[in-house]
């Protein structure tokens, strides 16, 4: 069985699911903050790296022969639990804009971690070193947009912004 099957519940949770829930939090999250400098290549980095982790997986083949599949698919359901979570949340900002429920009171970005964590037992499940290598390049360049992020938002939001950065880490 292809590996992308494993990619489909990602796509229904990040798309569907957030619309669902709130078409303007759907927008939002489409959003990518202003970039500057050595943001933009990681952006292009980020989106290449997307594609090429789909297009493996697409590649890629699940076996159900190893230990590695079932802890991977543990991780994996982990994952998808935050990740459905973290856009509950996600599609729930205070009045302000600002998103501080649920799991944004643990990490600012939830989301990117739970992408992570979903992705991870997908290397595990389908024991592929590429998709290793593809995911640690993405989660590298998913800090420098994350930096974006946290840029823009504090000039929006100001003060309160920097409150909650004082308050709430950026990963975990």
């Amino acid at each position: 069985m292809s590996a992308f099957v494993i990619v489909i519940p990602i796509i229904i949770i990040r798309y569907a699911f957030l619309n669902i829930l709130n078409k303007e939090a759907l927008k939002r999250a489409a959003y990518f903050a202003p970039l500057v400098a050595g943001e933009r290549t990681a952006y292009w980095v980020y989106q290449v790296t997307t594609l090429f982790i789909i297009v493996d997986l697409i590649l890629l083949k699940i076996r159900v022969d190893s230990d590695w599949f079932y802890i991977g698919a543990v991780i994996y359901g982990f994952g998808l639990i935050l990740y459905a979570i973290s856009m509950l949340d996600y599609a729930r900002p205070k009045t302000s804009g600002i998103n501080v429920n649920g799991l944004y009171r643990i990490s600012r970005n939830p989301m990117y971690i739970a992408y992570f964590i979903c992705l991870f037992g997908c290397v595990l499940i389908s024991k592929s070193w590429t998709l290793f290598a593809l995911l640690i390049i993405f989660q590298i360049s998913s800090h420098w947009i994350i930096l974006s992020e946290e840029r823009w938002c504090i000039k929006k939001f100001g003060e309160e912004y920097m409150r909650y950065m004082n308050k709430v880490r950026r990963y975990i």
